[in-house]
């Protein structure tokens, strides 16, 4: 097997197709890919399959399980990548977390944020971390409801090591492009309302869309988009 065949080789194609396609997004929406950042989702990945990806560029890193993170932040930290936690996070789970994770992206209720402001203030450092809203309305995904988001995340920016940087949302599981972008809309508006208060003004941060919808949330605003299956395949089980 050539070089170029070589699934390290593969991978770092990979990401160069997602990297084009998210700075084609961009410039659809008349933005700049520079606005759009790309977190890598490794969700089930073997660590030399993300190792591959980080060596061809990828930065960010996200689990959905604290387990996956905790196994696979020792094997990869001499590449020195910035992990975030994607997935529900367990109030049992955050000492874990957090001996990893840089941020957690799935805030969705004031218990868990002020287990985090305590766990920051006994190990004396910050936390990033975003709010995760439900704009499907879907049972099926975890997330604050939008009519609650902006109170709890004014609840969440006050909390001692805790900082503010965004939202986050899963798109509605729809062949609806509309409905799916409509999410979006109302994510950035959330976002907007945010940013407009002077005790949130630092939460730009608009994390939506993935692997099959991506191009809606460049169109709605994303400034970071979660990927997984468009550089490391179909999950494994």
């Amino acid at each position: 097997m050539s070089s170029t065949d070589s699934p390290t080789a593969e991978i770092a194609r990979r990401w160069q197709a997602l990297t084009e396609r998210v700075a084609s997004a961009a410039d659809a929406a008349g933005r700049s890919p520079d606005d759009v950042a790309v977190l890598l989702a490794s969700k089930t990945t073997p660590v030399p399959v993300v190792r591959a990806a980080v060596e061809a560029g990828a930065t960010l890193l996200g689990e959905n399980r604290v387990q996956e993170l905790v196994a696979k932040a020792p094997e990869l930290a001499d590449l020195d990548p910035t992990w975030h936690v994607i997935g529900h996070l367990q109030s049992n789970k955050v000492n874990a977390a957090l001996r990893w994770a840089r941020c957690v992206q799935s805030v969705d209720d004031l218990d868990l944020a002020r287990r985090l402001s305590r766990r920051c203030e006994v190990t004396d450092r910050d936390l990033e971390v975003m709010v995760q809203v439900n704009v499907s309305g879907e049972e099926t995904k975890s997330g604050v409801s939008p009519e609650a988001a902006l109170d709890l995340a004014a609840s969440v920016a006050a909390l001692p090591g805790l900082r503010l940087t965004g939202l986050m949302t899963i798109g509605a599981h729809s062949p609806d492009t509309g409905l799916v972008r409509a999410g979006y809309a109302r994510l950035r508006e959330l976002r907007d309302a945010l940013v407009g208060q002077a005790a949130t003004a630092g939460a730009t941060v608009l994390s939506m869309g993935m692997s099959g919808d991506l191009e809606l949330a460049v169109a709605e605003g994303a400034t970071l988009v979660r990927v997984g299956t468009a550089v490391f395949g179909p999950r494994q089980v």
